[in-house]
């Protein structure tokens, strides 16, 4: 019958390391979460013609159009100014994202595992 290895007393391997490090994380997750809720991102299309104001969650917070925007003759054009204006204040929504949540594993030594 092969013999196995004995483990350190503890739990081996610096488990406790691992839960300091992990609350750690956690700490910085809540502080990334906490400064998302604050921030919102701001995106126009038609040179101003659609002005859009979102959260980091995302929903949309605002939405003005300029009066000589809307053409009822041409509601396309209208909604192609809506949808730049939304899609690239979701860009920013989602570029803030990251820069907050980037390098949060960074650092976290998991045995077998390359986190930063």
């Amino acid at each position: 019958m092969p013999k196995r290895a004995k483990m350190p007393a503890g739990g081996g391997g610096g488990g406790g390391d691992l839960m300091k490090q992990i609350q750690q994380m956690q700490s910085k997750l809540a502080e990334a979460q906490s400064k998302l809720d604050d921030m919102e991102f701001e995106a126009t299309s038609g040179g101003g013609a659609v002005h859009v104001v979102l959260t980091a969650h995302p929903a949309l917070k605002t939405i003005s159009i300029q009066p000589d925007a809307v053409d009822p003759d041409d509601v396309e054009m209208l909604q192609d100014l809506i949808m730049a204006a939304m899609n690239d204040g979701l860009e920013q929504v989602r570029s803030g994202q990251m820069q907050q949540l980037a390098g949060l594993a960074g650092g976290l030594k998991i045995p077998g595992m390359d986190l930063g």
